[in-house]
């Protein structure tokens, strides 16, 4: 059980280190070379360096951190990564809040942290054979602070278009208060999810793997409705028979199965 925590008065500087590990899937079927050939150029274009760097720019404001330095790079012949360097600023602690609730949406962003970073590394790919095209993108928030990356969920879910989503947060260290008593965490949680909007838990089917002793905290979700058209780049249904409708669904939700259970599905098993 996690116990409510009231403001603490700390020796010294916050030494909790809070890691909020990201990871976004996007999957579509593409049924021709030259189709999965522009869905890699469309996905590398649409997340770029420079847009990548604009959400975790974002991020940094949600969070209320200074960025110290960026270094970003698109690769040849596909993907990009983005590193910040970050560090707290003289925010009034009142501000700051680690309440057990959804953070700001993309629309709703305004401008606390030390020896801290945020990353992104992004991984475009297709299937050589099944059509099947798969964007991933990871994102990591350390913070060493008061504040939680946690906030900044909303905004990164709402910024990229998610079939499957999986989170890792994890507190580690312990700080001191006045007294010298030790904490290993320093607000409330019981789960992830309570950091997503109605919306997000509406849309997702979510599984939680928590192991409260150690302060570490997993969310996995997968989107409910599926409509092929969403799924199909560079063709639509119908420019497909009935028979090949079938076969590619099977295909699209076997790879998000597989994704989101994180095991190799046998061949006859449902998805």
């Amino acid at each position: 059980m996690v116990k409510q925590f009231k403001r603490l008065k700390l020796h010294g500087f916050n030494n909790l280190t809070k890691s909020l590990s990201f990871n976004i899937y996007d999957i579509c079927f593409a049924k021709k070379p030259r189709h999965r050939r522009e869905y890699i150029e469309y996905i590398d274009e649409e997340y770029n360096a420079e847009r990548l760097t604009n959400i975790l720019t974002d991020v940094s404001n949600i969070i209320g951190a200074n960025i110290l330095n960026i270094a970003h790079q698109d690769y040849d012949p596909q993907g990009a990564s983005v590193t910040m360097l970050i560090s707290e600023e003289a925010i009034v602690a009142e501000e700051l809040s680690n309440t057990e609730s959804p953070g700001p949406l993309p629309d709703a962003v305004v401008a606390h942290l030390d020896k801290s970073h945020i990353t992104v590394h992004t991984y475009p790919e297709s299937h050589p054979d099944s059509g099947i095209s798969t964007f991933r993108a990871d994102i990591d928030v350390s913070t060493c602070g008061r504040i939680s990356p946690l906030k900044a969920l909303n905004y990164l879910i709402h910024s990229f278009e998610s079939d499957i989503v999986i989170m890792d947060y994890r507190v580690r260290g312990f700080t001191r208060d006045v007294r010298g008593k030790k904490y290993f965490i320093d607000h409330k949680i019981n789960s992830i999810q309570n950091y997503l909007s109605r919306d997000t838990r509406e849309r997702y089917q979510m599984i939680d793997v928590n192991v409260y002793q150690e302060n570490i905290f997993h969310t996995k979700m997968m989107l409910k409705e599926f409509d092929l058209d969403n799924y199909l780049f560079g063709t639509g249904q119908d420019d497909m028979t009935q028979v090949e409708q079938k076969q590619v669904r099977e295909r699209l939700k076997r790879e998000m199965a597989e994704i989101f259970y994180g095991r190799n599905l046998t061949r006859g098993m449902k998805t």
